[in-house]
């Protein structure tokens, strides 16, 4: 039998105090930072291609070397942070972070790049899920949906800020700059950290970490993402022997979970609708977030001709709206439920989707700043009411795991789609240099975007059915 202990609470911190600023500015900083740095690198790709000479599957590995070390590992981080201490764990994720960065401002190759992003990851993973959980178990339950709203508000802006300040820094300085930037970020949020978050955890007296599921989960993931990017220009015994790792690895990580004393996905948590249904939701918006992004970039470079940094201020509605509407959301969602801003945000962001398609050689600021309007506020409707949902649907002191499971599906629907959208519209090679080939490829990648987001929407009006209120739903 597994005895749960849970370590005395500290006093909460009101979101009003100055303990309470500091303390959200800590996390949002620090997770913003991770998560910017999951977008920034796009808009570069293109001239980090030309630098070091790589392939259209090299920037594919420069992406997803970053999210699949984030997807595999940020399980881990949630539940270590729920047992060693997450501010602990969230400042050793930030300080790996850092390193990381430094490493990939001095790659070289293709290659060392892609190991520096593999390794960003880990970090990532570390420091992503105890933001969260840090929210929810350290601050009073009547500041808590404001505080998740202008998390998510500064996530969701650093994500979509990523390509304007990355063309900001190419037009200026360099792509190495793009990493450099983040150490005394990572300085100031350590600071911040170790002076105004208090430490929390859920300490269970039995039971160890979950090695084998964590090895099987990353494994699954791995193989996926090689079939998936590099599969196509393998042998067919190679393709084959990845098919059995991805496929037996997978079933070896739901065996591994049903029989860990403390497993890293708990599966009574999707015993929840609203749990199950957020996160089926969340895989499918973020895959078609991470595939529109990448090719949106891309595309506005090769085929529209316009600079980075013009096509980094292309996202600007994004940043606007999120900033603006995402604590609005949380509270709303609060009071009216999750489903009509679960249901209609990604039907938004699939019709500013579908107004995007039509970018080509000449296109024009009217075109794509309407698009990304629709899109942006699409977005902001359903961030903030899909964390507030997740979290609310799990008990705090699972918090970490809850938070942590709803990242990895994030994570895990944005790998897959960039590995397998390029390849599905018939993207490879040098096509991103090709305005030609690049343009046939994105408008048939933005089909395939709008309907993700469809499904989305359709998988919130029908799983959240009944909902009143971001109450925990069991």
């Amino acid at each position: 039998m597994i005895v749960v202990v849970t370590e005395p609470s500290p006093e909460l911190v009101s979101r009003a105090s100055a303990q309470g600023r500091l303390a959200l500015t800590a996390v949002t900083l620090g997770s913003g930072i991770a998560l910017l740095d999951g977008t920034i690198v796009g808009i570069a790709l293109p001239t980090i291609g030309r630098d070091l000479g790589s392939s259209l599957s090299g920037l594919q590995w420069v992406n997803n070397g970053y999210v699949l070390a984030l997807a595999s590992l940020i399980l881990l981080g949630g539940s270590l942070g729920d047992r060693l201490g997450r501010r602990r764990v969230y400042l050793v994720g930030v300080v790996w972070f850092a390193l990381a960065s430094l490493g990939c401002a001095l790659a070289w190759s293709t290659e060392s790049l892609v190991v520096g992003r593999v390794v960003q990851g880990v970090g990532a993973a570390l420091l992503t899920p105890g933001a969260l959980a840090i929210i929810q178990s350290s601050f009073r339950p009547e500041d808590r949906a404001r505080a998740i709203g202008t998390w998510a508000g500064v996530s969701g802006i650093a994500t979509a800020i990523g390509p304007f300040l990355g063309g900001w820094v190419l037009d200026h300085l360099s792509w190495h700059w793009l990493f450099a930037i983040n150490v005394p970020l990572c300085v100031l949020v350590v600071v911040l950290t170790l002076r105004a978050v208090p430490e929390s955890r859920d300490v269970s007296v039995t039971g160890g970490f979950d090695v084998a599921g964590t090895v099987c989960g990353a494994v699954a993931l791995g193989a996926t993402t090689w079939l998936l990017i590099s599969g196509p220009e393998a042998s067919a015994a190679l393709v084959l022997v990845g098919l059995v790792v991805a496929v037996g690895s997978a079933v070896a990580f739901v065996v591994a979970e049903r029989r860990a004393a403390q497993p890293l996905v708990p599966f009574g948590l999707f015993a929840s609708r609203v749990f199950a249904t957020a996160n089926l939701m969340t895989f499918l918006v973020y895959g078609a977030l991470g595939a529109i992004m990448f090719v949106l970039v891309v595309q506005l470079q090769t085929s529209a001709g316009w600079s980075p940094l013009e096509s980094g201020l292309a996202t600007l509605p994004v940043t606007v709206l999120l900033l603006v509407l995402s604590p609005r959301m949380a509270e709303l969602a609060q009071r009216t439920g999750p489903r009509l801003p679960m249901s209609l945000g990604p039907l938004l962001c699939a019709v500013g989707v579908l107004v995007l398609s039509a970018i080509g050689p000449g296109a024009g600021w009217g075109l794509v700043l309407g698009g990304m309007v629709v899109f942006a506020l699409g977005l902001a409707t359903l961030v903030s009411p899909l964390t507030a949902a997740v979290l609310a649907a799990a008990p705090d002191r699972l918090a970490g795991s809850a938070s942590g499971i709803n990242n990895a599906v994030a994570r895990t629907g944005t790998l897959l789609a960039v590995a397998a959208v390029p390849p599905l519209v018939g993207l490879s090679g040098d096509d991103y240099t090709d305005p030609t080939a690049m343009t046939q490829g994105y408008r048939l990648a933005t089909f395939v975007v709008a309907g993700l987001l469809l499904a989305g929407g359709l998988v919130s009006w029908f799983g959240l059915a009944g909902t009143r209120g971001t109450t925990t739903q069991r």
